[in-house]
């Protein structure tokens, strides 16, 4: 097992480059090697390699090939009028810790590969020849991509096609270009897994969407933020189908846009639908297709969601399918339902009970010993199969509250599923530094599981979030943590106490939400005192 490096600027290819002192110059110079299972790539930090690097060797399972870095500084820069890094048949290999630029085409592609992991790595401004800048592979197994960050790609930022076992993880994917362009596409692939990753596309010209998985086989889909972009996810056709916790916002610009679509380009058959936040856009479920194509769309389960601020309806199915839309949280200003009566005719598609989030709340409020009555009572929908009209589409209207009669469930039944508890920050004192909190420590969810959501106006992703207030900045962290910075700038020629207050939204990941806030107090007379001391 042999360890090479590679330096830009102090390395010759004269040298062994089995050491610092003795480093290649070049990438070339690897490339005329034969690599090892267990073999080492490192490229000196601050390097700029203005070449392909071509993987021509496999390493092992237990002994792969690792290309990565070495030294104090700014990551190793790969750019090529071409691929940064291509590989063909060159299986078991390891990319980390470097960053590929302002390639011409893609930033990675393998063909016919196995064992791949991707790690750490950053990409900016690849495919500038018009060609896919993508980090592409195409008929492999065994793909990993994580804790690596693309932006400014041109074409799809991850494209895979024909892959068995797909995991990406903790990536962050922003504003691909190009007018086919999405953050993430996957065709004809297996056993995937999409978490916790960040994607986004609120700046791009690309008329296209987020997430994109086409005839996708057990595939699961949890914890993402999806940002941006015609749609959120595109799961135009799979089998074994899991989305589930996702937090899918901002998309639109068309009058078929929507958070989650299935139901084109081939077969959908098993699909759970849950625990998902979808705001921010026109519809929240599409099933639906180009055209009328003799697709089968079977064994739908949408539950357990949440859907606000959209401006059509919750769910709309507009081509044969069969399965059930219950147990989810519905903005009372949003449609439940939209399906034309001959699809709603064949009685296969079941509207179940749902929620407005007044009544969710509602419900919280119940078990916390609330008297408000008229909020209490379940939401009633109405059953696809009842739509008899022969127009071409109904659509369910907003849903409203009905006060519950005095027979139904008394407060004690209701099960108190989440709770988020007010906070208070209370400042005297200039420390001359941040005040921190954690807003989630006093809240509580019967299944363990407390997530925040939203923070003012704004959706927490995994990054956080930042937000300038009255008197200061916050910064909130996804799992509650907080920071507020006095600008005391604001409170020049102010005495006596000022507040002010930041709203916050939770949920247990399994449809519950809450809601409560931040209070945040300036003893003002205090604090410049303190001031003057210090």
């Amino acid at each position: 097992m042999t360890v090479y490096y590679v330096n830009s600027a102090t390395g010759s290819n004269q040298n062994s480059g089995v050491s610092e002192q003795s480093a290649f110059a070049t990438l070339s110079a690897v490339e005329a090697l034969k690599l090892n299972p267990g073999d080492s790539v490192l490229l000196a930090a601050g390097s700029v390699f203005n070449e392909q690097f071509d993987l021509k060797y496999s390493g092992s399972v237990a002994a792969p090939i690792t290309i990565g870095s070495y030294g104090v500084g700014d990551a190793p820069v790969i750019h090529s009028s071409n691929d940064g890094i291509h590989g063909s048949k060159a299986s078991n290999i390891v990319i980390e810790n470097i960053k590929i630029a302002d390639t011409g085409a893609n930033a990675i592609y393998a063909g016919n590969v196995s064992n791949w992991t991707v790690r750490n790595v950053e990409v900016t401004n690849t495919g500038l020849s018009g060609k896919p800048g993508s980090v592409s592979f195409q008929s492999s197994q065994n793909i990993t991509i994580e804790n690596s960050k693309l932006t400014g790609v041109h074409a799809d930022g991850i494209w895979m096609d024909k892959v068995n076992g797909v995991t990406l993880i903790n990536n962050t994917v922003t504003n691909s270009q190009g007018g086919a362009a999405d953050a993430i596409q996957l065709n004809d692939s297996t056993n995937i897994l999409v978490k916790d990753n960040h994607l986004e596309q609120t700046e791009t010209n690309s008329a296209k969407g987020v997430l994109v998985l086409v005839r996708a086989v057990n595939a699961v889909v949890e914890g993402n933020t999806l940002v941006g972009g015609g749609f959120g996810l595109s799961a135009q056709a799979g089998t074994n189908i899991a989305i589930h916790d996702n937090d899918i916002s901002g998309y639109g610009g068309y009058s078929w846009s929507y958070g989650i679509g299935l139901g084109d380009q081939g077969n959908a058959k098993n699909y759970d639908i849950s625990g998902n936040y979808v705001h921010g856009g026109v519809y929240g479920v599409l099933v639906s297709a180009a055209g009328n194509p003799n697709y089968i769309r079977e064994n739908i389960d949408i539950h357990d969601n949440v859907f606000d601020d959209l401006s059509s309806s919750a769910l709309k199915v507009d081509r044969p399918a069969s399965g059930s839309f219950h147990d989810n949280i519905i903005d009372s200003l949003v449609s439940t339902l939209m399906m034309p009566a001959a699809i709603a005719a064949q009685n296969t598609f079941s509207i179940g009970e749902n929620k407005t989030l007044e009544q969710a709340q509602a419900e919280l409020d119940s078990a916390a010993g609330s008297t408000n009555s008229n909020t209490s009572s379940n939401n009633e929908q109405t059953p696809a199969a009842s739509v008899a009209e022969q127009h071409s589409e109904v659509s369910a209207q907003p849903q409203t509250s009905t006060p519950a009669p005095t027979t139904e469930t008394h407060a004690a039944t209701v099960v108190q599923k989440i709770v988020a508890i007010h906070d208070n920050l209370k400042i005297s004192t200039d420390t001359g530094s941040a005040y921190h909190g954690n807003l989630l420590e006093n809240d509580s969810a019967s299944n363990g599981a407390v997530l925040l959501r939203r923070f003012g106006d704004s959706a927490v992703d995994k990054h956080g979030l930042t937000l300038t207030g009255k008197y200061g900045v916050i910064h909130v962290d996804s799992d509650g943590d907080y920071t507020y910075t006095v600008d005391a700038a604001k409170l020049a020629g102010i005495s006596g106490n000022v507040s002010e207050s930041f709203q916050y939204k939770i949920s247990d990941g399994a449809s519950h939400i809450d809601t409560d806030s931040l209070s945040v107090s300036i003893n003002v007379d205090a604090f410049h005192g303190s001031h003057v001391l210090v």
